[in-house]
């Protein structure tokens, strides 16, 4: 069973669909609370922070779970305010608080699974680059950009399920990383194939795959290369490998049917739900029955216009770090979408 703790948002988390064994609200101090809960059984707390005093106070938090378990609890932030900046989001993971979110689908997708290190990570970095690019230390802005940085990358894309969209993918996030590092630091290949030139872009190119390596040498001062691997089977020279699949039904029972192993081959790879209308909770239990971790969920995306989640993914890719005052709604983003 769960307790609510809650104060602006106690209407939302009364319609929440969850079982409630004690449910109070009003103003605390943090040891007010630990006071009222540390002896009291419950498996989760849903915790609206307008509820403690001085919620925007990294202290009140580093004294709430000295004597409550930071796992057990999941923060309801307000959207738009200092603690959803990577900055402050940092602090608390360095105390061991990973479980957070804005909204009421973020809480019901943190009462079935709670997040790890890993899947607050990205958080981290964002901080860290914020960091240097303030003190000036260890950080080469790309050119024109003040916000933006980027590290030398071979990402390679292949799809698992047939037609996946590894194709037009590239081509967006292409299109989008040049528009935000400038045109010369990207570059797309194709190998054995020859989809791109239908895009009339000079910098997607399809080389055989015989002529690679010379493709590569050429590409040595761009930042970021987008290879499609869909005809190729040597990855090694891609520093990431990014596994599509689109989770239509027929695609998966079509795939399963080929090759009844494919996601235990899978369970270490990065995995990406292409094209998919899968929301959280679903993600969720395609995780639990597949047996694989989940990279990013990315919706049908329309190549002709700019696709805000696009940003996002690609700063889970590793290749942007967008500064927190530019991106204050995509720092939850699995909770957006």
């Amino acid at each position: 069973m769960n307790v609510i703790v809650a104060n602006e948002y106690q209407n939302q988390l009364n319609n929440l669909d969850v079982d409630v064994i004690k449910n109070v609200s009003g103003k605390y101090n943090a040891d007010e609370l630990a006071e009222m809960f540390k002896n009291f059984f419950y498996s989760k707390m849903i915790l609206d922070v307008t509820a403690l005093n001085n919620y925007d106070d990294f202290h009140t938090y580093d004294s709430l779970i000295h004597s409550l378990e930071a796992d057990k609890i999941i923060f309801l932030f307000p959207e738009g305010s200092k603690l959803c900046t990577a900055g402050f989001l940092s602090k608390l993971i360095s105390i061991g608080i990973y479980n957070f979110t804005t909204n009421i689908t973020g809480v019901s997708y943190l009462l079935k699974k709670s997040n790890t290190l890993n899947d607050v990570e990205h958080i981290l970095k964002m901080a860290n680059a914020q960091l240097s690019q303030e003190t000036g230390a260890g950080v080469t802005s790309m050119p024109g950009s003040k916000d933006k940085e980027v590290k030398k990358r071979i990402i390679g894309f292949k799809n698992v399920t047939k037609a996946a969209g590894s194709t037009s993918l590239i081509y967006i996030l292409k299109k989008e990383l040049s528009n935000l590092i400038g045109q010369e630091n990207v570059f797309a290949i194709e190998i054995d194939g020859d989809d791109f030139s239908l895009f009339n872009d000079s910098r997607m190119k399809s080389v055989k795959a015989d002529d690679l390596s010379f493709a590569l040498e050429k590409t040595k001062d761009t930042k970021v290369v987008f290879v499609d691997l869909n005809k190729c089977n040597d990855t090694s020279f891609c520093t990431d490998v990014i596994y599509l699949i689109e989770p239509s039904t027929i695609k998966l029972n079509r795939l399963i049917r080929r090759n009844k192993a494919i996601f235990t081959q899978l369970a270490d790879k990065k995995i990406v739900l292409n094209k998919s209308l899968l929301l959280n909770n679903d993600v969720f239990d395609f995780e639990k029955e597949a047996g694989v971790k989940i990279f990013y969920n990315l919706p049908p995306l329309d190549e002709r216009k700019k696709n805000s989640i696009v940003k996002d993914f690609l700063s889970k890719l590793g290749v942007l770090n967008v500064s927190q005052s530019s991106n204050h709604g995509r720092i939850f983003g699995l909770f957006k979408r």
